[in-house]
């Protein structure tokens, strides 16, 4: 029996279409500021939010460990 290929997760195989944001822009403003930084660089702020999340998990553990 034919096995499914293994899903993308991130890279160059997960590569996807640049998410289109179709809000009024209102220029000078904080949110849209931040709306186009997520649209550029979402995927790395994904990445590097997964990491944080990870390291402040294995860090409470650590000092749950400890007590």
């Amino acid at each position: 029996m034919r096995e499914p290929s293994p899903l993308p997760v991130f890279g160059k195989l997960g590569l996807k279409a640049p998410i289109v944001v179709a809000a009024p822009a209102r220029p000078g403003q904080m949110a849209d500021r931040l709306r186009d930084l997520l649209a550029t660089h979402g995927g790395a702020a994904l990445k590097f939010s997964i990491v944080v999340w990870t390291i402040i998990v294995l860090v409470a553990v650590f000092f749950i460990v400890r007590a």
